[in-house]
């Protein structure tokens, strides 16, 4: 079985690829959902946080990224502002135990983080893959 047919046709497509422009919302899109920018069928990562060399599906490479603390301060930012007016709304109206607010405020705040930060990673990816930045488009 020689699938030198296959890989050949995937880096023709590549090489028209480059040419095109990439749509930013797509892969953005397809980033949140932990997808592959450049097919959105192949997982974006390989694990909760890493992002997969290349694309199983389309062999696109991914491995090359900078996604570096962009993702953390985005996850920062996005949680900060969906829980602050809750945790206001809490402590001025319901008054409730300063450490039974804590301890729930804390957890929502882990359990939002959590959630959050490999889709915010996948973004970042996203972004940098439409945008051709660090090492996505291919030389000619």
């Amino acid at each position: 079985m020689d699938q030198t047919p296959m890989t050949h046709q995937i880096d023709a497509a590549h090489r028209v690829d480059d040419e095109a422009p990439r749509d930013t919302r797509t892969a953005v899109l397809r980033g949140f959902r932990r997808r592959c920018p450049s097919c959105g069928q192949g997982p974006l990562m390989d694990g909760y946080l890493k992002v997969a060399d290349r694309c199983p599906v389309c062999r696109e490479e991914l491995g090359h990224h900078r996604a570096d603390d962009g993702p953390a301060y985005l996850t920062i930012l996005v949680v900060g502002h969906l829980l602050v007016p809750f945790i206001h709304v809490v402590f001025t109206r319901l008054r409730p135990d300063p450490m039974v607010m804590g301890t729930l405020f804390a957890v929502a705040a882990v359990a939002l983080s959590l959630y959050l930060l490999p889709r915010l990673k996948g973004v970042v990816v996203g972004i940098q893959w439409a945008k051709r930045m660090h090492g996505f488009s291919r030389p000619a």
